[in-house]
């Protein structure tokens, strides 16, 4: 079980605890981030090792504004509230690599090859979803070098809610400085200089999916979930979860189910398989689960949003230099970002 506790001093002096919520998930205060390089160093100490062990974390004091999530979380609801006919008409197209646009219930989630997740994707999630990437923007295909799939620029499916764009345009790019600031702390967690991961996510390719989990007025078959068990595929996810019931759960290393935990106003931060590529399997890529409401809580809903950061197209994925040596060689060939993205939705989502 992993057991975290670090007084961190912040920058008038005062200590902000880290704490450990169910002895695997912890929550850090990020607010003395940038104070100081000891109160950097001790941040970073803490998430080389949670990221050792459970490969995920609740967050504070991260810095983005109340009024900047709350907007998306209103933009959220009123979208997922519309007749099924009118997202409909925002349907994702299958030709677009990154699948922009409303998401149907029951495509697939993110699966690793894990036999537990081979034998539950073949249940519909019981879910919608609605995605946008910075490459659907007028200005991505700038982000992309010559020889992409011009798909990949594929527009974005904008609702004509009046605010929704806004606030998805204004969340995504709150989203982006906190990300770029997390890679930060990774690096410095990984013995590297702050700025190492820096250009290779100068030009990230991420999908901002906004996941509703809908009453369940039928209850679901046998083994079914609100979103069947998965890891993520790229560099970190950074979750916006609410406090609606049937939630966020981790499996540990011995196969139990873990809760995370909520916590008003934070936001869950884990590793993807990308991350676990990069650091040679130092850190962790855990496989988790939305598991369904207690039946006398079937007529509530439940919204989480998934920030699912990927390294910009052209970055090279190879064994990080410090996460090496004599003993411990490579594990994986080396893969571009972009490829390995649009590998992975192919086969998720390629029928």
């Amino acid at each position: 079980m992993l057991s975290v506790s670090l007084n961190l001093d912040s920058a008038v002096g005062e200590a902000a605890e880290v704490t450990v919520v169910d002895g695997y998930v912890p929550v850090i205060d990020l607010s003395s981030a940038r104070s100081s390089e000891a109160a950097d160093r001790r941040l970073a100490t803490v998430i080389d090792e949670v990221c050792r062990t459970s490969g995920f974390l609740v967050i504070v004091g991260h810095g983005v504004p109340e009024h900047t999530i709350s907007e998306m979380y209103r933009a959220t609801r009123e979208f997922f509230a519309l007749p099924i006919e009118k997202k409909a008409d925002l349907l994702a197209d299958p030709a677009d690599p990154l699948m922009r646009g409303f998401g149907r219930k029951g495509s697939l989630a993110a699966s690793n090859a894990d036999a537990l997740v081979e034998r539950e994707r073949a249940l519909p999630d019981i879910s919608e979803t609605f995605t946008v990437n910075r490459l659907g923007e007028p200005d991505g295909p700038r982000m992309l070098p010559a020889e992409a799939d011009p798909a990949l620029a594929t527009p974005n499916k904008w609702p004509v809610d009046p605010g929704f764009a806004e606030a998805y345009r204004s969340y995504y790019a709150a989203m982006e400085v906190l990300a770029a600031d997390i890679m930060r702390l990774f690096a410095l967690a990984l013995e590297l200089p702050e700025d190492w991961f820096e250009e290779k996510i100068r030009r990230h390719m991420t999908n901002l999916t906004a996941n509703y989990y809908p009453r369940q007025s039928i209850p679901p078959a046998p083994g079914q979930l609100r979103k069947g068990v998965h890891s993520d595929w790229g560099s970190l996810t950074i979750l916006y979860q609410d406090e609606g019931p049937g939630g966020l759960q981790v499996q540990d290393k011995s196969g139990q189910w873990l809760d995370v935990p909520y916590i008003e106003g934070s936001f869950v931060v884990n590793i993807g398989d990308l991350m676990a590529i990069w650091t040679n399997n130092r850190w962790v890529s855990t496989v988790h689960r939305v598991v369904n409401p207690p039946r006398a809580l079937a007529g509530t809903e439940r919204y989480s949003v998934p920030f699912f950061h990927q390294p910009a197209y052209d970055a090279l994925i190879e064994c990080i230099p410090t996460c090496t040596g004599p003993d411990n060689p490579p594990r994986h060939a080396p893969v571009r970002s972009g490829d390995y993205i649009v590998g992975k939705f192919g086969r998720a989502y390629g029928g």
